[in-house]
C-alpha cells in the first residue's frame, strides 16, 4: 500500500503519535523506508506529537446520544460518561472553566456551554448534539488551559523519534516560539520542527514562532474551535503569506477531502477547498482520516493530486513574486548578514530566470535553505533541489516545487556547477541549447556566514 500511495503522489508520511503505540510507529517508519527505496523516491516522515490533550472518561458501548438543548454536568475524572454525566481527564477543570465558556467534543461534531460552575462539578447545555463514542477528546479554550506544550511525554516521544531519524516532528498546540525552542533543546538539529497553528495564542505570536520554526501546519481542525469557524479561511489565507514571505514552508491540513473516508470521489466544496489552497500559496496539503482508515487510500492521493497539479497550471505567482520582493525592503525583523545575502540573490535569481527563459533552476544546497529561498517567489520553472546529504534530500520533499535530487559532495563551484548541469541534462529538464539557472552557496567548509551566494545562468552545450 505505502508503494501505491508513493507512486500515486504521496511526498510526506505523517505518523500521527496520538494513537499507537511507540514501537508500532518506529514500525511504520521503517515500512517508509523500505518503500521509498524501492520506488526510488525521496519520501520525508513527519512524527506529529501529541500534545495536551484531553478526553472523556469513556462512553457506554454504542455511544450515548447527546441531544441538543439538554443539560449535562461534567465532573473531572476518568469514570464512564453517559448523556447525563461526563466526566473529563482533567485535575483542574472546574478551577479553569467559567460560565459560558464552550466545551467542544472530537473535531467539534458535539459543543456544549458552560451555564453554571459549583464546587463539585459544572453544567452546560448542549449546543449541537451528537452521538459520543469511545472517549473523545475535550476541547476547552485555549486560553483557559494551564497546560503547557510540550508534554513531558512529548520530549520522551520527541527523543525516540528523533533518534530514529523522523526528518520532521510537528509540535500541537503551540502557543508562543518557546514551545518549539523546548522541543529543540531535545532534537538539536536530528529533525526539523513543524509549529502546528491551532489556537489563538499561536496567531497572537505567529511572527516569533514562524522566525524559529522550520516548517508551519494549518491545523484547521482546532483552529476552528478555538476561534470563530467563519475566520478559519481568512487565517488561513494569513498563515500562509507570512510562511511563504519568511521562506518557511507550510502546510494545510484537515478535513480536505474528508467525504473519501467512505465516498470514491470528493465533493465539489472539497475541491475547490484545495484548489483554493494552492491558489493561496501552500507548499503542502495534507490527508488525516481519509487516508489513515479511508476505503480508498490511493484513490484519495490521486485525486488530491489531480487537483493540485490542474491548480497548479492555472495559478499565477508572478504578481506574488514581484510583491515579495518589495516586501523584503520592508521587513522589521532582524535579519543576518547571511539571511540578507540569501534574500538578495534569491530574489535577482528569480528575476534573472524570468529574464532568460530558463528551463530550470538548479538548487546546490546543504542545508536546504537555498531551495527554499527560491521556492519562496514560486518560480515557473522546474526547480531541481540537489545535495549531498540523504536525509535533506528527504527534507526538501515539503518545499514547494522542488524535485529532490542526491549528489556528491563537490570540492568547487565550478565543479558543483558542472555536475548540476549535468544531473539536469540526464533527468531530461535540460537539453543542448537551454539555459539553466543555477543557484548555491560556494561550498566552501572554512567560511563565517552561511548564505546562497552563488547565481549563474549556464548554456547548456
Amino acid at each position: 500500500m505505502l508503494r501505491k500511495l508513493i507512486d500515486a503522489g504521496l511526498d510526506v508520511v505523517r505518523l500521527n503519535l496520538s494513537h499507537g503505540e511507540l514501537d508500532e510507529h518506529l514500525g511504520k517508519l521503517a515500512n517508509v523506508r523500505t518503500a521509498a527505496a524501492e520506488c526510488n523516491r525521496p519520501v520525508a516522515v513527519l512524527a506529529d506529537l501529541p500534545g495536551p490533550k484531553i478526553r472523556s472518561g469513556r462512553f457506554p458501548e454504542g455511544g450515548a446520544l447527546l441531544e441538543p438543548g439538554a443539560l449535562i454536568e461534567l465532573r473531572p475524572g476518568d469514570e464512564p460518561s453517559d448523556e447525563k454525566l461526563m466526566y473529563v481527564q482533567y485535575d483542574t477543570l472546574l478551577d479553569d472553566l467559567r460560565s459560558g465558556a464552550r466545551v467542544v467534543l472530537g473535531d467539534g461534531a458535539i459543543s456544549m456551554t458552560v451555564t453554571e460552575v459549583a464546587d463539585d462539578h459544572a453544567t452546560a447545555r448542549i449546543e449541537t448534539g451528537g452521538r459520543a463514542n469511545g472517549q473523545p477528546g475535550v476541547n476547552l479554550q485555549s486560553d483557559m488551559l494551564r497546560l503547557t506544550t510540550p508534554t513531558e511525554e512529548d520530549l520522551v516521544l520527541a527523543e525516540a523519534m528523533a533518534t530514529a531519524g523522523v526528518e520532521y516532528m510537528a509540535v500541537s498546540f503551540v502557543r508562543e516560539a518557546v514551545d518549539i525552542e523546548r522541543v529543540r533543546d531535545v532534537v538539536g538539529d536530528r529533525a526539523q520542527l513543524v509549529a502546528k497553528i491551532e489556537t489563538q495564542a499561536s496567531l497572537d505570536n505567529l511572527e516569533s514562532i514562524i522566525t524559529v520554526s522550520d516548517a508551519v501546519m494549518v491545523a484547521r481542525g482546532d483552529l476552528g474551535i478555538d476561534c470563530p469557524i467563519e475566520d478559519v479561511p481568512h487565517l488561513q489565507k494569513r498563515i500562509i503569506r507570512e510562511c511563504v514571505a519568511s521562506g518557511t514552508p507550510v502546510i494545510t491540513a484537515t478535513q480536505m477531502l474528508e467525504s473519501m473516508i467512505s465516498a470514491s470521489t470528493p465533493t465539489r466544496a472539497e475541491v475547490s477547498d484545495v484548489a483554493n489552497a494552492v491558489f493561496d500559496g501552500t507548499d503542502a496539503v495534507m490527508l488525516s482520516g481519509e487516508t489513515a482508515i479511508g476505503r480508498d487510500p490511493v484513490g484519495v492521493v490521486q485525486a488530491m493530486s489531480a487537483i493540485a497539479e490542474r491548480a497548479e497550471s492555472e495559478a499565477s505567482y508572478r504578481q506574488w513574486a514581484n510583491r515579495l520582493g518589495r516586501m523584503q525592503l520592508d521587513t522589521d525583523r532582524a535579519v543576518t548578514p547571511g539571511e540578507k545575502i540569501t534574500m538578495a540573490l534569491s530574489h535577482a535569481a528569480w528575476q534573472a530566470a524570468t529574464d532568460a527563459d530558463v528551463s530550470a533552476i538548479l538548487c546546490c544546497t546543504r542545508t536546504g535553505r537555498t531551495a527554499r529561498a527560491i521556492s519562496r517567489f514560486r518560480p515557473e520553472a522546474r526547480m531541481i533541489g540537489l545535495s549531498p546529504d540523504p536525509r535533506m534530500v528527504r527534507n526538501m520533499s515539503l518545499t514547494w516545487g522542488v524535485e529532490p535530487v542526491e549528489v556528491e559532495t563537490y570540492a568547487s563551484t565550478d565543479e558543483m556547477v558542472w555536475f548540476a548541469v549535468k544531473t539536469a541534462v540526464e533527468m531530461g529538464v535540460a537539453k543542448s541549447g537551454d539555459i539553466v539557472l543555477v543557484l548555491a552557496g560556494a561550498p566552501d567548509v572554512d567560511r563565517n556566514i552561511t548564505a546562497t551566494d552563488v547565481l549563474r545562468l549556464v548554456r547548456v552545450d
